[in-house]
């Protein structure tokens, strides 16, 4: 249908077209940014520019839109033919108002016309048929192969959104999916069942360097079959042994697959019933998967036998694989090693006692030093051999017992261990008194199977003093003897005795400091020296508020009244302590320490003029950078022991951000702080006595500022070029002196997010995006963009970026062509040749006028020097 048609089709148009919608689709002569779906049916009226100027008779359309848009006279803007989101997805041109003459009496506007994406293209996969080869367990949920669709309506709209899923399976006699395709990816994967079930045909396997050839198989066959005397290829069982592994060997999954998957993949991503899709299938076949784990091994410890020994083997799926091994745990020690055919071999004893389990990584690789499957962590464990026997904890163990204690009594815990593994026969013990020394008539000790040794009879020191036993301890294979003394001790009938009760009065300043000896107090006790009941502990049973003093002794009646922590005037100014000297023995029966085990003492501390103290340790302020200036930070509090008047003072602020109130000691700030330049600072707040400012303390306060999206996101560089022989991306970078989350990522854009047909801006990276273009260019020009970028929190504004297409030099440089000379006309070159003649003669002049100024000097000279001759 012609122009013309068109043209006379319109009032028609109008007039079938609601009045609502006409009103819509007008406006103002001005720029004007309109969308249309594609497909539209045409004549399609799409605006109409209203213009009140009575000099106005007609339009004029001119750029891009020319041969698919129209005007008419009064201002309607129509299309001659639908548009196509695919093939161009925009259009820009000039429109002018015309008056008689066609002369230019408004304009020219620019109108922008984008081609709105309908849903009217089927996503398509790549190919109708795939092929792929899954091993044997492969793990589920990893991906063995993967399909492509692609969607040629607008890839930034739900239109081109797809979604792959899986229609059935075959076969599937169980009902049970044993493969799964991801929905965004199309990426195929086993699920459990099929790393469980999936089973691969029946194969011989070949290992490292044997050939596939019909020798090798007639070998393979001898070694499993009894030989016969009937020739191989006369031998039913072996043909048809060849034929199933020839068949193996060229399996075409085309043709014979194990399994054939049907995938759909739809657009809309699947959520609409009107969504628009296709189809495909892959045809899998399974193959063997040789590459298996022989872990966990188990081997016992001081294995006897030929090293190196075979413990295990592996086999990798590709039959030219070559094996290393290596140790997860990097010890000096590793008795381990594979051999060229997989075989891992052990190459001395092992020792439970020195390490327990090692854990073997096994790679194969190609001849290229590239894996042919992935690593294989086999795990050894040794088990334990009893070949440890009992140790006693000590050469001798010593115990004491009170005489007279009841039968059985506890005398004490026989400790001794074995290096076999715990929890197993290898390692439990029993004990068994084998000698008492001095033997009597009937035993008088008794132990059990924990080594705790009790008493069987009444302990008298005057009968014995000390009792020797050997005690056998055992495993299951082997024993060995400890050594037990025994001493029977007096019972404790003896009390301790200070040497005098009151020690009297003690002063000490309030800043000793914390160790010093206050005193020596001194105590002794009549019971057997040698034994526990003669023992003196001192304890601090009263007057002793905070645990300010301890007493440090030697057990043997000697103790020093030591400071243990800082004293202080203010909290206390008088300790009256009061000291018990106890045995750790229990006393006699019937017997009670009284007043004599008891000493008091009285400490009186002295006031010292003390330092300001702090009332926290640890100060730290976290503020945003807008904060505004006078704002009250923090309150340093600072307090003098004796009681006087306290100022305060900050050093450290090198941006002389803060100022503190010297006499509360707020800290406040004193100009806009600024993340970007510093983030983090420490000051040191001084307070000190106001009539003795040498007494003071210091605090070191942590200052760290917040950031807050004060700064946007900034081109690198403005300007790039792009070579016409190879145009490649360029990088555009930009940075944000802001932090997370006011920063990167940054979203680019083109300005006003306009579409280009010409070139694409594309995310690179979270502070990088490409700007790609589209096509080849045809001549040297200056294109300026409009880019705008935005970072994390929505923040940014438009940045100018130029960018020249020009031929570039072999080192990839612009190539600069040589300025081409001027071309003057005639009244140029003659005022050129003038002003030259003009300049020679002015020269001329100056010339002749030195040359007769030079005659005339010398005449003067010569008629002097006649006179002079006269």
């Amino acid at each position: 249908m012609t122009p013309m048609v068109h043209l006379l089709l319109l009032p028609f148009l109008l007039s079938i077209t609601c009045a609502k919608d006409l009103e819509e689709k007008k406006g103002p002569f001005e720029n004007t940014v309109l969308e249309v779906p594609e497909g539209t049916v045409v004549p399609y009226a799409i605006h109409q520019f209203l213009v009140t100027d009575a000099a106005v008779h007609g339009f004029r359309l001119s750029g891009e839109g020319s041969e698919d848009i129209e005007i008419s006279k009064d201002g309607w803007l129509f299309l001659e033919k639908a548009l196509d989101w695919s093939i161009r997805n925009h259009y820009i041109f000039q429109v002018e108002a015309l008056g008689d003459d066609d002369a230019v009496v408004l304009g020219p506007i620019i109108v922008t016309i984008n081609v709105v994406d309908i849903n009217n293209n089927a996503p398509r996969f790549n190919q109708t048929v795939y092929t792929a080869i899954v091993r044997e367990k492969n793990p589920a949920g990893v991906s063995f192969t993967q399909v492509f669709a692609t969607d040629e309506d607008d890839p930034d709209s739900p239109n081109a959104r797809l979604h792959y899923s899986l229609v059935t399976q075959i076969p599937n006699s169980n009902n049970i999916l044993l493969f799964q395709v991801n929905p965004n990816t199309g990426e195929i994967s086993t699920t459990r069942e099929g790393q469980q079930l999936l089973k691969a045909r029946e194969g011989i396997q070949y290992s490292r360097g044997e050939d596939r050839t019909t020798e090798t198989l007639e070998r393979k066959f001898s070694e499993y079959c009894a030989p016969t005397k009937v020739p191989y290829n006369q031998n039913p069982f072996f043909t048809c042994v060849q034929r199933a592994e020839m068949r193996r060997q060229n399996l075409d999954p085309l043709e014979d697959p194990d399994f054939t998957l049907f995938l759909r993949v739809q657009d809309l991503g699947g959520d609409s019933e009107t969504a628009l899709s296709g189809t495909s299938r892959v045809n899998i076949v399974v193959q063997q998967n040789l590459w298996n784990n022989p872990g966990p091994l188990k081997i016992k410890e001081n294995l006897k036998g030929t090293y190196p020994m075979v413990i295990a083997k592996v086999q990798s799926n590709d039959p030219h694989a070559i094996y290393s091994l290596l140790q997860k745990e990097r010890e000096p020690k590793f008795p381990f090693q594979i051999r060229d055919n997989g075989e891992i071999v052990l190459t001395e004893a092992l020792d439970r006692e020195d390490k327990d389990m090692y854990i073997l990584v096994v790679l194969a690789k190609d001849v290229h030093d590239k894996e042919v499957d992935p690593p294989m962590e086999i795990q050894v464990l040794v088990e334990d051999e009893n070949d440890n026997e009992p140790v006693c904890e000590h050469e001798e163990s010593v115990f004491e017992v009170q005489e007279d204690e009841e039968l059985g009594s506890r005398i004490g815990q026989l400790l001794a261990h074995d290096a076999d593994e715990e929890g197993t026969l290898h390692s439990k013990l029993t004990y068994t008194i084998e000698s008492e020394t001095p033997a009597l008539a009937s035993k008088t000790f008794s132990i059990d199977d924990t080594g705790l040794i009790q008493s069987l009879r009444l302990l008298r020191r005057k009968e014995q003093q000390v009792y020797n036993l050997v005690v056998k301890v055992s495993d299951s294979d082997f024993s060995t003897n400890c050594k037990v003394l025994i001493k029977v001790i007096d019972v404790n009938n003896e009390m301790p005795v200070f040497e005098k009760n009151n020690y009297g009065r003690y002063t000490v300043a309030e800043d000793t400091p914390v160790g010093h000896t206050v005193l020596n107090i001194s105590a002794s006790d009549a019971d057997d020296p040698a034994s526990g009941s003669s023992f003196i502990q001192f304890i601090i049973s009263a007057g002793n508020e905070g645990g300010v003093f301890a007493v440090i002794t030697d057990g043997k009646g000697i103790g020093s009244l030591v400071i243990a922590k800082p004293l202080d005037f203010e909290t206390t100014e008088t300790f009256n302590l009061q000291i018990d000297a106890r045995n750790p023995e229990p006393l006699m029966k019937g017997l009670e320490y009284g007043s004599e085990s008891t000493a008091i003492v009285s400490v009186s501390v002295t006031d010292v003029d003390e330092l300001p103290k702090f009332s926290q340790k640890d100060l730290e302020i976290t503020v945003p950078e807008n904060t505004i200036k006078g704002t009250a930070l923090l309150t340093v509090e600072a307090a003098d022991p004796e009681g006087k008047e306290i100022n305060y003072k900050m050093e450290g602020d090198e941006k002389d951000w803060l100022e503190i109130d010297s006499a509360t000691g707020q800290i406040k700030t004193k100009k806009a702080l600024d993340r970007e330049e510093l983030e983090a600072f420490d000051v040191t707040v001084t307070a000190f006595e106001k009539e003795n400012p040498e007494k003071s303390s210091e605090q070191v306060v942590h200052v760290r500022l917040l950031d807050v999206n004060d700064n946007y996101p900034k081109l690198t560089e403005s300007q790039a070029f792009i070579c016409m022989q190879n145009p490649k991306p360029i990088i555009l970078k930009a940075k944000d002196g802001d932090s997370d989350p006011f920063s990167a990522p940054f979203n680019f854009t083109f300005d006003n997010d306009k579409k280009s047909a010409n070139w694409q801006l594309k995310t690179a990276s979270e502070t990088t995006a490409q700007l790609i273009l589209k096509k080849k260019p045809t001549e040297e020009k200056n294109v300026t963009f409009n880019i705008n970028i935005k970072d994390n929190a929505g923040m940014g504004v438009t940045h100018m970026f130029h960018v020249m297409l020009c031929n570039c030099t072999q080192l990839g440089h612009c190539y600069m062509a040589p300025d081409t000379p001027s071309k003057l006309g005639m009244a140029g070159t003659v005022g050129i040749f003038a002003g030259i003649i003009g300049f020679c003669l002015i020269l001329f002049v100056i010339v002749i006028k030195r040359i007769n100024k030079g005659n005339k000097k010398r005449k003067a000279l010569g008629g002097e020097e006649e006179r002079n001759m006269m």
